[in-house]
């Protein structure tokens, strides 16, 4: 079988990151993570990628003159490195239009919210803030509009009476680490299409698309 290679972009500590390395160490895995790429020089992933056997590699985005020069200096690295599939995992960064399209559907995200729900950041305090039944993720492929784009996967996780953000974020925070290396898998092993941008799943049944979490 030959193995999509995949680079994950990162900012921080990396923990979707972690959970797709992990996945991908399954030798039935049908993507291998080849490259994890920061644009923070401390970013705590880097190390966690390192003691992985991860290739990693900086681009610092200060020290290029716009997003246009940081886009074709990450899009040139990528190329070089032969990468098939790109995965953000909490990188903090707008990309241009220009180097989305380049990647079109060959570049994944994960979202704390089940999209089209709650773009953007502060998702679980505003989950909560607007009385919602159920939060969750969203694995979706990466459009020029933030956080929009076809949705892949997502897990919905019932909201408690008691639930603070911290709370309700480390609860979607675990269906994150499933439902992100499912995608990837789902990706790599080509079974996923885009038709008038709504994805099929080869194989799947819609109760196999939206997963519901048990009450934890």
């Amino acid at each position: 079988m030959q193995k999509k290679r995949t680079a994950i972009l990162i900012s921080g500590r990396g923990s979707n990151m972690s959970s797709l390395i992990k996945a991908a160490q399954a030798p039935d895995f049908p993507a291998e993570i080849s490259l994890v790429v920061s644009n923070r020089p401390d970013a705590a992933g880097l190390t966690v990628a390192k003691a992985a056997g991860v290739r990693t590699m900086v681009l610092n985005h200060r020290e290029f003159a716009d997003r246009i020069a940081f886009d074709a200096s990450l899009d040139a690295h990528l190329r070089i490195e032969s990468i098939d599939i790109v995965c953000l995992a909490g990188f903090m960064r707008l990309l241009t239009p220009w180097l989305v399209e380049r990647w079109r559907n060959r570049m994944i995200n994960v979202h704390p919210s089940l999209l089209p729900s709650f773009p953007g950041l502060d998702t679980h305090g505003r989950a909560l803030e607007a009385g919602v039944r159920f939060h969750g993720c969203t694995v979706h492929f990466v459009r020029p509009e933030m956080d929009s784009g076809p949705i892949i996967l997502q897990s919905a996780v019932p909201v408690q009476l008691d639930d603070t953000p911290d709370s309700l974020a480390a609860r979607v925070l675990r269906q994150e680490h499933i439902i992100y290396p499912s995608a990837l898998n789902l990706l790599a092993a080509g079974r996923l299409t885009v038709e008038d941008e709504r994805v099929a799943i080869e194989g799947a049944r819609m109760s196999a698309e939206v997963m519901v979490a048990p009450r934890v």
